[in-house]
């Protein structure tokens, strides 16, 4: 049934759970509702409705998404749900949020802008036609307003056993290249100064339109993640990559980060490091290639840094198996790492492997690969100690502030806890001396010949 017109402006609130894939989404959702005329509210006392973008890759995510649900049911009473959780079905074909909250108003799957809108518009009628003054010219974000993620593409046409996210999001469609840009454009002219690349597969941006030629500001260039990485590295914003494959085409990226057109940081999802884990995985690479690609990279770019996620436990696993993981760990020398202990999920063709390993002693193998990551990382940021970084603060402190130098990502990372004897500006760059560091973050104080940089994002 409609909803009816409530007499003050209609309010919609809204929880983003999941990865930067979904918070993409959750903008474009929020960017509509606000250039509708709707009013986002931060409480769920003071909304009309509530929409949910939920994320639905591992057990532990699917149960944030429910309970985050039934809280929104509980506190409001109108919810709307979105998000990978959203897609997921019960054998006989009922949406599983369906069957354990059957009062939601609506059931949508991921990037799934105009269904949504739709839901909304049903049970929330539109305030008044759009007017375009209500929103900012690169949409409503829901980071802070000096680093953004650009998704480039959705979808995914690898098929790894772990995972149930290409059938959740589809195959790869990548965004044509001039739209992207123009993007990137508008959101440096708000004032964003690192802008972070994120998809499910970024380094096969456009594949699937076979590298298509379009138009960059009245320019032909191809569709392709080079050339990308080329003309968003023209804005002189920080620019951020992640969720990279390491398909050899990649090895052309890393002339541009030692030259300082993007930043010398690589997220490539190893996963794994023995040849018959990658193999049942369905991964795309081995782990000698790998080994040998990391030092070209590094012999490339000495400065580069490089993050991974690795899964422990995986079905079949032997013990002498994960110990070349982490042999691999130790190899690599990577920057920073996560790991996950393997957690089947609904419709995974891993679940099927054989040889399951219990619980404890997948838990047991993600604790120890953190811990020799954790001696890597010591010593790895022990190193940096004396030199002098750029640092883009995030957030301030009476003391100075906390930020990141381009060798961090925001909220994957560890941080740079900078003394500078009082507060600092949220959103600007500094430079600083690193004067000590643990396994994860850093501190230091501004540097002798410290100086604001200016511009959207200064000298790489």
């Amino acid at each position: 049934m409609p909803g009816r017109r409530p007499a003050r402006p209609a309010s919609v609130g809204f929880v983003s759970l999941g990865c930067p894939k979904a918070l993409v989404d959750s903008e474009r959702i929020l960017t509509q509702l606000r250039a509708e005329g709707y009013l986002i509210s931060p409480t769920y006392r003071d909304a009309d409705l509530v929409v949910v973008n939920t994320c639905g890759f591992i057990d532990a995510a699917v149960e944030e998404s429910l309970q985050a649900i039934g809280e929104a049911l509980s506190e409001n009473g109108r919810v709307i749900v979105t998000g990978c959780l959203g897609a997921r079905t019960e054998p006989d074909g009922e949406r599983l949020v369906r069957r354990i909250h059957p009062s939601v108003l609506a059931v949508t799957g991921p990037h799934a802008t105009e269904q949504v809108l739709e839901a909304v518009h049903t049970h929330l009628p539109r305030p008044h036609e759009p007017f375009a003054d209500l929103i900012p010219p690169a949409g409503v974000k829901l980071t802070p307003a000096h680093y953004a993620y650009l998704k480039i593409a959705e979808g995914c046409n690898q098929s790894c056993t772990f995972c149930v996210i290409p059938s959740m999001r589809g195959k790869l469609v990548s965004r044509p290249i001039g739209e992207v840009v123009n993007e990137a454009e508008r959101l440096v002219r708000q004032g964003v100064r690192e802008l972070l690349i994120v998809s499910q597969d970024t380094g096969a941006y456009g594949v699937d339109l076979r590298y298509r030629t379009d138009f960059v500001n009245g320019r032909p260039v191809r569709t392709d993640v080079r050339n990308l990485a080329f003309e968003l590295g023209r804005l002189g914003a920080w620019v951020r990559l992640h969720y990279v494959y390491p398909y050899p085409h990649i090895d052309d990226l890393v002339p541009m980060m030692e030259q300082g057109r993007i930043l010398p940081y690589l997220d490539v999802p190893f996963q794994h490091a023995h040849p018959r884990i990658l193999k049942l995985m369905r991964r795309p690479a081995n782990a000698e290639r790998n080994i040998d690609r990391i030092r070209a990279w590094r012999a490339a770019c000495p400065a580069l840094s490089i993050r991974s996620t690795f899964i422990a436990g995986f079905p079949g696993e032997t013990e002498a198996e994960f110990e070349a993981l982490l042999e691999f760990i130790r190899q690599a020398q990577l920057d920073r790492v996560g790991c996950f202990a393997y957690s089947p999920v609904q419709g995974a063709a891993a679940n099927d492997l054989p040889e399951p390993i219990p619980e404890p002693v997948r838990e047991e193998r993600r604790a120890r690969l953190m811990q020799v990551q954790a001696e890597v990382s010591r010593v790895r940021l022990a190193a940096r100690i004396g030199s002098v970084e750029q640092v883009l603060i995030d957030q301030t402190t009476p003391e100075g502030g906390i930020g990141r130098t381009r060798f961090e990502a925001p909220e994957i990372d560890g941080v740079v806890r900078v003394n500078a004897g009082a507060a600092l500006t949220v959103g600007q760059f500094y430079d600083v001396r690193l004067t000590g560091a643990d396994e994860h973050d850093l501190s230091a104080v501004p540097s002798e010949t410290e100086t604001l940089v200016n511009g959207a994002g200064g000298s790489l």
